[in-house]
C-alpha cells in the first residue's frame, strides 16, 4: 500500500471492510494505515491544531471500527465515509471546546442543562447515518462527485476534469444531491 493513502488495488477497500467488520484487527490496521494520514490531515483542517487533530483522528478510527459490522461500501474507497466520520467528529470537538470555554469564563451560567451535549451527539450521530445512507444511495458518478466536492473540496471545473464530465453536469448534479441531503437533515431534526 502507498504511503499516500492510495491504493493500487480498488477491491481491496471491499475485501478490507469485510473483513474488518467480522473482527479481523489485522485488516482494521491495513485500513488504518491506509488512511490515516489523509484522515490525519482533514482533521487538522477542521480543528487548526495537532494534538486536537490527533485526537479526531483517533476518535474516527474508533467510531470506524464500531461502525464496520453493519456497513456496506458503496465506492471502492473508504475514505468518503472516513471523511464524513472525520467531519462529525471534528464538529463535536469544536463544540465540546466551545462549551468548555463558555463555562470557564462564566461559570456561574447554568443556564444549559447537561444532557444538552449527549443529546446533541444523539442527534448527530443519527443525522450522521441518515447521511451516509442517503448517500450510499446514490449512483456510482453522484457519489464520486459528492466525495470530490464535499468530502475532498475539489471545485466544480477540477472534479468535472476528474471525471471525464462537464462543469455543468458536476454544478447541476451537486444541486441535486444537496438538495437531497438538506431533506435528510430537515426530516432528522
Amino acid at each position: 500500500m502507498a504511503d499516500d493513502g492510495s491504493h493500487d488495488d480498488p477491491q481491496g477497500d471491499a475485501a478490507l471492510a469485510a473483513l474488518a467488520a467480522g473482527g479481523s484487527e489485522r485488516a482494521f490496521r491495513a485500513i488504518y494505515r491506509t488512511y490515516v494520514r489523509p484522515v490525519y490531515w482533514l482533521a487538522h483542517g477542521l480543528v487548526g491544531n495537532p494534538a486536537d487533530a490527533e485526537e479526531v483522528t483517533q476518535e474516527t478510527f474508533l467510531v470506524a471500527w464500531r461502525k464496520l459490522p453493519g456497513f456496506e461500501l458503496a465506492g471502492e474507497s473508504l475514505l468518503p465515509w472516513l471523511a464524513t466520520i472525520c467531519r462529525f467528529q471534528a464538529a463535536n470537538r469544536v463544540r465540546r471546546q466551545r462549551r468548555d470555554r463558555e463555562h470557564t469564563a462564566a461559570p456561574a451560567d447554568e443556564s444549559l442543562p447537561d444532557t444538552v451535549d449527549v443529546e446533541q451527539q444523539v442527534v448527530d450521530g443519527a443525522l450522521a447515518d441518515a447521511i451516509l445512507r442517503e448517500v450510499a444511495g446514490l449512483g456510482d458518478l453522484d457519489r464520486e462527485i459528492f466525495r470530490l466536492c464535499a468530502t475532498e473540496g475539489y471545485a466544480y471545473q477540477a472534479a468535472a476534469e476528474q471525471l471525464g464530465i462537464t462543469h455543468g453536469v458536476v454544478r447541476n448534479r451537486l444541486s441535486r444531491i444537496r438538495t437531497r441531503l438538506r431533506t435528510v437533515v430537515k426530516e432528522s431534526t
